[in-house]
């Protein structure tokens, strides 16, 4: 679903650093889009000048991005690296308004609706599908801060060196960072090397993950094309890969917007505001309904 982009862009330098500017952005939110668990490389700056500003490493390229009221930066970008990039990466090619209204149209849950509505700002980001895959296998019986601790020394370690002089007051204070290693790197890594870095039991996972993106046992840009049952149960032929992890997968790395990852939360949730006794179907959410779940995630996990 996309919109004639009802905001200015133009790109410019601030401080020595090529950065593009929108104006006029409604329905987006730095903090909320990047602190409600759907990515785990990018972290608030320290000391910005901006009202709210996180930095990390996508689609391997440094950036951060900031905001002051309705006006974004991303800095280290041109309007050509926005267009091509970043318009997508943050979904502001999405009209989440016109989301917003079809889920509401679904269901007369009061809480839904007021998990819209708290909820409102939070773009699902379009993540790069080996990343994501890799990310939430990493993410299974493990805490945000800790997942984000391995994922940062595996890129160190397997990925590929950023030079990111010009960045240090957005984010990359050392002048360098980190690509996310590919599943070639990890897999003749091997399950040692991917151990090393406290993955724990998940390393076999990774490496089984690693071997099937990489041999086409698992055609990873072939799952954008099938329906999301399906794409769930291709992603479930990797080892350690249940319902959850695909459906986190889907959702945030292949632009399934009706993927609904369930967890303890999620679990709660359907409990608690949801009169199903547990048997809640998703679907009755309609294509959106991964968005739903962040809305709802958000609303019970920081504001109740």
């Amino acid at each position: 679903m996309t919109n004639t982009d009802k905001y200015s862009v133009c790109s410019r330098e601030l401080d020595g650093v090529r950065v593009v500017v929108l104006e006029g952005v409604d329905g987006f939110d730095v903090t909320k889009t990047f602190d409600c668990g759907q990515c785990f490389r990018f972290e608030p700056v320290e000391n910005s000048r901006h009202e709210q500003e996180f930095a990390g490493v996508a689609h391997g390229r440094l950036i951060s991005v900031a905001q002051d009221g309705n006006t974004l930066y991303i800095y280290n970008a041109d309007e050509a690296d926005y267009n091509n990039i970043w318009r997508r990466y943050l979904g502001l090619d999405t009209d989440y308004d016109r989301i917003c209204e079809d889920i509401l149209s679904r269901s007369d849950n009061a809480a839904l609706a007021e998990a819209v509505r708290v909820g409102r700002g939070i773009r699902i980001l379009r993540q790069q599908p080996w990343e994501t895959v890799c990310s939430f296998i990493i993410s299974q019986n493990n805490n945000i801060p800790r997942i984000k601790k391995i994922i940062a020394a595996m890129s160190e370690k397997y990925g590929e060196r950023i030079d990111a002089r010009g960045m240090q007051a957005h984010g990359a204070p050392s002048g360098e960072a980190y690509t996310f290693p590919t599943a070639e790197s990890l897999l003749e890594a091997g399950v040692e090397g991917v151990f090393a870095l406290k993955t724990g039991f998940r390393a076999k996972y990774i490496i089984d993950a690693a071997q099937k993106c990489t041999d086409g046992t698992v055609d990873l840009a072939a799952l954008y094309d099938l329906p999301t049952a399906e794409a769930v149960e291709v992603l479930k032929s990797i080892k350690g890969i249940g319902n959850k992890v695909a459906a986190c997968s889907l959702l945030f790395g292949f632009d399934k917007l009706d993927a609904f990852p369930v967890d303890v939360w999620i679990k709660r949730v359907i409990f608690k505001y949801f009169d199903c006794d547990g048997d809640f179907n998703s679907a009755s959410l309609g294509p959106y309904a991964g968005v739903a779940q962040q809305y709802l995630f958000y609303y019970e996990r920081y504001l109740n």
